[in-house]
């Protein structure tokens, strides 16, 4: 992550564009965390970038890589993923989830596909190996990508501008937090001890 956050830092939106096009298409980016940060960086006297900027080139990016992904799925077909997708780690089995998905929703699947990891990448190339029509697609994609891109980005802008509280905030309950986990822990230990005893003391 931190060698996504220094090519955005040295090549601004143009890094951001071309990371989620790649994440779409199947190249291993953590897509939603990479959003979540940008949206991080919008806040501030001085944010490294814009939120409204930010927003048009992440779903610029995202349906860059669904129209690639798509075209692709309607050029090469499904056994050309099956033999290459690997690569991207587009898997045989997360193909075959991806593609009952795809059946039972239809193109549903493409426009919530994207809050689902390892099912989004699929989702698109299957659309093309359907023949779904190109403006239908279209329509499904840019509305997913759209929520997407405004719910992680705007996320991210959230956490940013309450930084400091949600620091403050877990650095006071955290103390609190590990007394009561320890205290759990050790009810569980116990029971445990007394359940072993118990059948210790039966079997004789």
């Amino acid at each position: 992550m931190e060698q996504l956050l220094e090519l955005i830092d040295q090549y601004g939106y143009i890094a951001l564009y071309g990371l989620l096009a790649l994440g779409i298409v199947g190249l291993p980016v953590p897509d939603e965390i990479l959003m979540t940060t940008v949206g991080s960086l919008t806040v501030g006297e001085n944010p490294l970038l814009s939120f409204c900027t930010s927003f048009l080139v992440s779903f610029g990016g995202a349906m860059t890589g669904m129209l690639v992904s798509y075209f692709l799925g309607k050029k090469v077909g499904k056994p050309f993923l099956y033999k290459f997708g690997k690569w991207v780690k587009l898997t045989p089995e997360r193909l075959a989830i991806a593609e009952g998905w795809f059946k039972k929703y239809g193109l549903w699947t493409v426009a919530f596909g994207y809050y689902v990891p390892g099912i989004r990448h699929f989702t698109c190339y299957l659309a093309g190996v359907s023949n779904v029509s190109f403006w239908r697609y279209l329509l499904y994609a840019g509305s997913g990508a759209l929520v997407w891109a405004a719910t992680f980005l705007t996320l991210g802008h959230v956490i940013g501008v309450n930084a400091p509280a949600i620091m403050e905030m877990v650095h006071h309950y955290m103390g609190l937090s590990v007394s009561i986990l320890a205290v759990i822990v050790a009810i569980v230990l116990y029971g445990y001890w007394r359940y072993r005893k118990r059948r210790r003391s039966c079997s004789i």
